[in-house]
């Protein structure tokens, strides 16, 4: 993603999480459940990130017995989003499946310069503010006053990267509310389906060092808004399952 500046970039999380972020509310049980792109009730859409960029192009479509999100991405980026109608209590895991034939070339996501790639998992969190650094605090109202509602309290993306480790754990640049893990990296694995099933739980820990607060939203994000280059990623089989692995 293009380097913002970090009240814009919250602003766009605040679009991500939705409405559900804007107040804190008792958060509903965890409900194991299918978020297939074809549910009526999984409630997916598609979010523009801001008026200055391209939106990335997302089709869905059936093969092979399930629904798969296309998304095509040419110097451009917005998500695809489920917000979940209330906050729900953490699932024991989030799994999904996704394809890519090609990494982005020249993205580095530890670079704010470079930050792109052919495939994103976003999750976003809910959590005390006043918890916030002094900094956070004045991006978040900042952020309030531009969207007109809050952004969720921190937002962990599940990527496919190039140049580090499975694994590796990257701080954006925009926000310490953000963190990005690596979950395949380079070109091991290109054009196959690889299935992710991740302790959401465990790795908020590991990101941010703290338990994580209730969850806002899943979405999707293929961005090449940096680079300018052209990606494309496949994404099918989301499901949330209470029980831990």
């Amino acid at each position: 993603m293009r380097p913002l500046p970090g009240i814009v970039a919250l602003a766009c999380i605040t679009l991500v999480a939705g409405s559900a972020a804007a107040q804190a509310s008792p958060a509903e049980p965890c409900k194991s459940r299918s978020l297939a792109f074809d549910a009526a009730d999984a409630g997916w859409r598609h979010v523009s990130m801001s008026w200055l960029k391209r939106d990335t192009a997302y089709t869905v479509s059936r093969e092979e017995g399930r629904a798969v999100l296309t998304a095509r991405a040419e110097g451009s980026a917005s998500f695809y989003v489920a917000p979940l109608a209330k906050p729900m209590q953490v699932p024991g895991t989030l799994s999904w499946s996704w394809k890519t034939d090609a990494l982005v070339p020249g993205a580095d996501n530890r670079d704010a310069k470079r930050e792109d790639a052919p495939l994103r998992v976003v999750v976003a969190f809910d959590g005390d503010a006043s918890k916030l650094s002094a900094a956070e605090r004045v991006k978040r109202k900042l952020a309030v006053a531009q969207s007109g509602s809050a952004p969720p309290y921190a937002m962990l993306m599940y990527i496919w990267g190039d140049k580090v480790a499975p694994e590796t754990i990257i701080a954006s640049a925009h926000s310490g509310q953000v963190k990005m893990l690596v979950v395949d990296s380079g070109s091991h694995g290109l054009g196959s389906w690889r299935t992710a099933r991740r302790n959401l739980a465990a790795d908020y820990r590991r990101a941010f060092g703290a338990e994580p607060g209730p969850v806002l939203s899943v979405g999707a994000l293929t961005d090449t808004d940096n680079t300018g280059a052209t990606a494309l990623g496949r994404y099918a089989d989301f499901r949330i399952d209470c029980a831990a692995d």
